[in-house]
């Protein structure tokens, strides 16, 4: 009988679970009630609130590259920790938000920790799951991420319902208290090696492990990778569409009622959980991965036809398939979420894991930002032909993606030469 929790066997990824679902059930207060605290407690407009916050996330991304190199230097296990401590603080300073410029004095170096935390999160997840495991263990920690924000955003509607200065400050100082518990369930860890090859790289010595050309021109040099890379962030903006585009054209074009988002938000949950780590397997490596995403980009596509019709249904057959399409886009999304890992993770020199994934995390990131503004245009301004084209574009990128992984494969530099009388 297979497992119905999420959470792994005793081990370190258990441990590593448990800080994830931890910092996530935070992520999900501040998610459910953020905004509503800037906006009717604190008293900043909706659009000041959206602005600041795409600024602040915006700069945020600059962080990624540079901590994620970090922690191809420095133990990521201690690293995270700091992170978190750092990101308590910066929650807690929202208590003392005032106005705009305070906010962004917040927001702004609060999203910088949030951005290089990624990197360094996915470098500590590469040390702990180990080169065979480590698409594993990125689907175990999504699944359970996606069970802390969806209790965090329970917990958080009871704030929300009482909606007093007291409770919104409550709700704030839980989501800080999240993340220094986090940070002490992640000292429970082992300490995780520095591989050898990143110091080596970072300093030219030839003296030790061998170095690449790869480690030392950087990954935003490394042409193929960035190629890879891009594809699979225009694939991540399904993330966009589903958090943002799906509720809109569900109450604006399929003529649904708000509830229904709620149920399409939860069905979407509760297969991630369910399934994430069925779905990841095989993408450990580059090219089955590039395969595997190139399957996640013609899912994607073919669930935007069923969107579609929703917006020319009656009611009843109109929730039904939208239902039945977020199952779909479910599909497409776990299949990216490992193949994006899968290919990152295996596209990188060994001594620069995390700087790879902090340049991925980038353009990720950027792709979002900017998704926000093109796919809300794009699908309830152009409808029904919207999807179509958005669908044709994820069709795209999916096929893409096999051929160019063979490049970067390809062209993915040799080890130097040991010198004369050096030891193997």
């Amino acid at each position: 009988m297979g497992r119905v929790s999420p959470l792994p066997p005793p081990g370190p990824l258990r441990t590593l679970a448990y800080a994830t679902l931890v910092n996530t059930v935070g992520a999900g207060l501040w998610l459910a009630g953020g905004a509503l605290y800037l906006t009717r407690d604190v008293g900043l407009s909706a659009i000041s609130v959206g602005a600041g916050l795409t600024v602040a996330g915006l700069v945020g991304l600059s962080a990624s590259v540079p901590l994620g190199a970090l922690a191809d230097r420095w133990d990521p296990r201690t690293l995270r920790a700091v992170l978190q401590v750092g990101q308590a603080v910066a929650a807690l300073a929202y208590l003392l938000v005032g106005s705009f410029p305070a906010f962004l004095a917040v927001a702004v170096p609060e999203a910088l920790l949030a951005a290089g935390n990624l990197a360094v999160r996915a470098a500590l997840v590469a040390a702990v799951g180990g080169p065979d495991g480590r698409v594993h263990a990125f689907a175990t920690l999504r699944a359970v991420a996606n069970l802390g924000i969806t209790v965090g955003t329970a917990l958080a509607g009871i704030a929300l319902a009482v909606d007093t200065h007291r409770a919104y400050q409550v709700l704030i100082v839980g989501n800080a208290a999240t993340y220094l518990l986090s940070a002490a369930l992640l000292l429970r860890l082992p300490p995780q090696p520095v591989a050898d090859a990143g110091r080596a790289g970072a300093s030219g010595a030839t003296d030790g492990p061998l170095t690449t050309i790869g480690t030392r021109r950087g990954p935003l040099r490394d042409g193929w990778f960035l190629a890879v890379s891009g594809v699979s962030a225009v694939l991540s903006t399904h993330v966009t569409v589903l958090v943002l585009v799906v509720p809109l054209w569900t109450v604006d074009r399929a003529g649904a009622p708000p509830p229904v988002v709620s149920a399409v938000l939860l069905a979407n949950t509760v297969l991630t959980v369910l399934l994430a780590v069925r779905l990841s397997r095989g993408a450990e490596r580059a090219a089955p991965a590039a395969r595997k995403l190139r399957r996640a980009g013609l899912v994607l596509a073919a669930a935007t036809p069923l969107y579609a019709v929703t917006g020319v249904l009656p009611v009843l057959p109109a929730v039904v398939l939208l239902l039945a399409a977020t199952a779909v886009w479910t599909i497409g999304d776990l299949w990216h979420g490992a193949a994006g890992a899968g290919l990152a993770y295996d596209l990188a020199p060994p001594g620069a894991i995390g700087a790879y994934q902090g340049a991925d995390g980038l353009l990720a990131g950027l792709a979002q930002a900017l998704g926000r503004g093109l796919l809300t245009l794009l699908v309830l301004g152009g409808g029904p032909v919207g999807w179509l084209v958005l669908g044709g574009v994820f069709a795209a990128a999916g096929l893409a993606a096999p051929a160019l992984t063979r490049r970067a494969v390809a062209n993915r530099p040799a080890p130097a030469s040991r010198p004369a009388g050096v030891p193997g």
